[in-house]
């Protein structure tokens, strides 16, 4: 167990041969899923760097622009990174069949108590079979085809940009926390006997959040394959200095990251979370009149216990 936490600096810098991140066109519902995966990756792994909880070598090293992004590896030096790697691997098969409705990554400090949370990261998937609407003419197909590529390009980016922004931002956790993901399916489609690898059946009982809870909604993409919304909930007293962050980065404009104290976004007829004095509840509308069909839930096979870096 740590006895204090490093929070990883990134510096931004160029590179004459950045690799591609995100794919280049982004028409087919396979490229919006290689998209999406990217962005969840990228996402976790932004957020275990961050915090601290891997030695260098479990990451390697990209580039979006100007911003140098760590990626978590499988390091044979560090098992906790090839749990967490697996936890990632588990959920793009869920996200490939369309079974995925969240992902929770939670932050937990009492081992007999998993389900009282000091932070958590929460990833809303949404699929559409209609994909983008285009132009019916060739050429205005082609360039609105360009146009809808850059913009979802731009809005990958700038999730990713907030993403690392808040993460810099937050003040430390505490030095002996657990860390465990939690998958939510689309009942009516997922099957009940469905595990994806690294995960078991989990325990679908409501979270409670220790202390008082801010919400961040870092933002979403949609592609018209996929859509995928991140928002963080933390301990209000570790966002002390993110009001005056925000506005000198000049982030709180259209589109931008919103701070809330009052509770998780309800907007998605998929989901209905409710916060009420630090309760969070997950239930979801598609399942009303469905009967009394347990809530599936996956958990893995094993949590983290975070040895801080």
């Amino acid at each position: 167990m740590a006895t204090a936490q490093l929070l990883h600096p990134v510096k931004k810098q160029k590179s004459s041969k950045a690799m591609v991140i995100f794919p280049d066109k982004i028409g087919s519902e396979e490229d919006s899923l290689v998209l999406v995966k990217r962005l969840f990756a990228i996402s976790i792994s932004c957020i275990t760097y961050l915090r601290g909880l891997f030695p260098e070598s479990s990451y390697g090293t990209r580039h979006l622009e100007d911003l140098c992004l760590k990626i978590l590896r499988e390091d044979k030096n560090c098992p906790g990174s090839l749990q967490v790697v697996r936890w990632i691997q588990g959920s793009f098969d869920a996200l490939e069949k369309k079974y995925l409705r969240m992902a929770i990554l939670t932050f937990y400090t009492n081992p007999k108590d998993p389900e009282s949370v000091t932070e958590l990261y929460q990833f809303n998937f949404r699929y559409t079979s209609n994909g983008p609407q285009m132009d019916l003419s060739s050429e205005g197909m082609r360039l609105e085809s360009i146009t809808r590529c850059q913009e979802i390009k731009n809005a990958s980016t700038l999730l990713t940009r907030k993403l690392y922004m808040v993460m810099q931002n937050l003040g430390p956790l505490p030095n002996d926390v657990t860390m465990t993901m939690k998958l939510f399916y689309y009942n009516d489609v997922t099957p009940n006997d469905y595990q994806p690898s690294g995960f078991k059946e989990g325990n679908s009982s409501d979270m409670m959040f220790e202390g008082d809870p801010v919400h961040l909604k870092v933002g979403s993409v949609s592609t018209g394959h996929h859509t995928m919304k991140v928002k963080v909930t933390t301990e209000s007293d570790r966002t002390m200095a993110m009001d005056n962050k925000l506005m000198q980065e000049n982030i709180m404009e259209e589109n931008s990251m919103e701070i809330s104290h009052e509770g998780l976004d309800c907007e998605e007829e998929e989901e209905h979370v409710e916060d009420h004095l630090g309760h969070l509840e997950f239930s979801c509308s598609q399942e009303e009149g469905i009967g009394p069909r347990k809530r599936k839930v996956s958990e893995p096979e094993m949590d983290l216990t975070a040895n801080k870096h």
